[in-house]
C-alpha cells in the first residue's frame, strides 16, 4: 500500500487573541472562540493539526483548531476538562474579554477523504479532531467512531457521512472494543488519540494483531498520566 498522506509545512506565527465566546458543550467540555486581526492568514489544513496554546512562555500545550474563519478573524478551540491541569484550569475560568496567545500549526498531515472506511477513536482529548473530521467527510464516507469520554454522547456529531458511533465508560472498555473490532474490507484509515499508555496498546492491537499498515494510520498520545505538555506520535 502506498503512502497517500500529504505533509505540508506552515510558517509559525505568534498570534495574540481575545476571547469572544465561551460555551459549555458538556459537563467536562468547553468551547472557546477567540478573535484577532492576526488570524487573517491562519492556516489549518487537517483535522489532525495542533496549535501551541501558550499558558506562559515556558508552559505551552497542544490543542486542535476546531474551526476558524480568516475573514471574521475567529478561531475556536475545544477544551476537554481534566480534574487537574493548567489548561483545564484556564478553560474553566475563561471569560469574554480575556486574552490568549497561540502559535502554529507547524504543519499539517492531510489525510485523504476517499478511503473505503475510516475509524476515529480516542478519549475526550480526541473529540475536537473527531468532531471536525466528521464535519469534513463526504456523504459516501463510512466511519466508525469509538470514544471513551464522560458526556460524549450528549455532544452533537454533525456529519453527512455514514457514521456508526459507540461510547464507552472507561479507557479499558474502549481498548477492549478496539481489540475486538473487525476492520472492514478495502483500504481504510485508522486514527486514534488518547493517553500514552492506552495509545501504546492501541498501536500494538492495530499494527501487530490486526496487521493494519502504518502508512494508513495515525496513533497519537495526546497526554500522559502524571506528565504535563506531553504529545507523541506512536
Amino acid at each position: 500500500m502506498s503512502n497517500r498522506i500529504q505533509r505540508v509545512r506552515h510558517e509559525i506565527k505568534r498570534r495574540e487573541l481575545e476571547v469572544i465566546k465561551v460555551q459549555q458543550l458538556a459537563p467536562d467540555y468547553v468551547s472557546v472562540t477567540f478573535k484577532g486581526e492576526t488570524l487573517h492568514d491562519f492556516v489549518s489544513a487537517s483535522y489532525d493539526d495542533h496549535i501551541k496554546f501558550m499558558l506562559s512562555d515556558e508552559d505551552r500545550r497542544d490543542f486542535t483548531p476546531r474551526s476558524y474563519d480568516n475573514v471574521a478573524g475567529e478561531l475556536t478551540i475545544e477544551f476537554a476538562l481534566h480534574a487537574t491541569g493548567a489548561a483545564s484550569d484556564w478553560a474553566r475560568q475563561a471569560a469574554v474579554g480575556q486574552t490568549a496567545v497561540i502559535a502554529g500549526p507547524r504543519g499539517s498531515m492531510i489525510i485523504p477523504m476517499d478511503y473505503a472506511w475510516h475509524v476515529l477513536a480516542g478519549d475526550a482529548t480526541a473529540l475536537p479532531a473527531i468532531r471536525r473530521r466528521l464535519e469534513e467527510l463526504p456523504k459516501d464516507a463510512r466511519v466508525q467512531v469509538l470514544v471513551a469520554a464522560d458526556g460524549a454522547a450528549s455532544l452533537s456529531f454533525h456529519s453527512e457521512a455514514q457514521v456508526a458511533p459507540q461510547f464507552f465508560g472507561s479507557q479499558q472498555a474502549l481498548l477492549a472494543a478496539i481489540r475486538a473490532l473487525q476492520l472492514p474490507q478495502g483500504e481504510g484509515f485508522f486514527w486514534f488519540a488518547g493517553e500514552a499508555s492506552v495509545a501504546a496498546q492501541v498501536r500494538d492491537a492495530v499494527f501487530v494483531d490486526k496487521g493494519h499498515p502504518r502508512e494508513a494510520a495515525r496513533i497519537s498520545a495526546y497526554w500522559k498520566q502524571g506528565a504535563s505538555g506531553h504529545h507523541e506520535d506512536l
